[in-house]
């Protein structure tokens, strides 16, 4: 059976988590929503990646930015973990084709921009998909905690109560005021 501990060391070659991390898994494998306010370093992505392998069904990365999500992607590729992004970067064809491979459930964890999730036609195909969790990354963009708010992530609220309601989320940030 695998365990937080097993993928960590296999998946992503760790011996030990850092503090609360565990904590972090244990809530979301749990499947409650979960707010993490950890310092940049912290391990914030590995609180979402590990439960993603342990889950069945897709988990969904809401990210703001374009050269995050490439980045997060490559490193989880460079595991062997199978991940995709949806952004403005890419030409129709290859959003086409990386639906397709969701359709056929061969990516684990796919990367979108809140603005892409505004998208009625987009938010209906991934209603069709087995989600698993859905990962709200940079979440102080959701408020105007500080310069980056971004109104489609207030957006992402409604998806949480009509789209998937047994969903559970998982909000990451470093940037948080009380």
């Amino acid at each position: 059976m695998l365990t937080p501990e097993t993928i960590l060391k296999s998946t992503f070659g760790y011996d030990t988590f850092k503090p609360l991390q565990r904590e972090i898994i244990n809530n979301v494998m749990a499947r409650r929503d979960t707010l993490v306010i950890m310092p940049t370093g912290g391990g914030k992505s590995l609180t979402y990646q590990v439960p993603a392998l342990m889950l069945d069904g897709l988990t969904v990365v809401v990210s703001p930015l374009i050269a995050l999500m490439k980045d997060q992607v490559d490193a989880l590729l460079a595991n062997g973990i199978p991940a995709a992004f949806i952004n403005s970067s890419l030409s129709n064809a290859e959003i086409e084709e990386i639906k397709d491979e969701l359709t056929r459930g061969e990516i684990k964890l796919l990367y979108i921009a809140p603005e892409r999730l505004a998208l009625l036609d987009f938010k209906l195909f991934l209603k069709e998909l087995p989600i698993a969790l859905i990962a709200i990354d940079e979440a102080h963009c959701i408020s105007e905690w500080g310069h980056e708010f971004r109104p489609d992530y207030r957006n992402l609220q409604h998806c949480k109560q009509i789209l998937f309601p047994d969903v559970p989320i998982i909000a990451l940030t470093a940037t948080a005021t009380p």
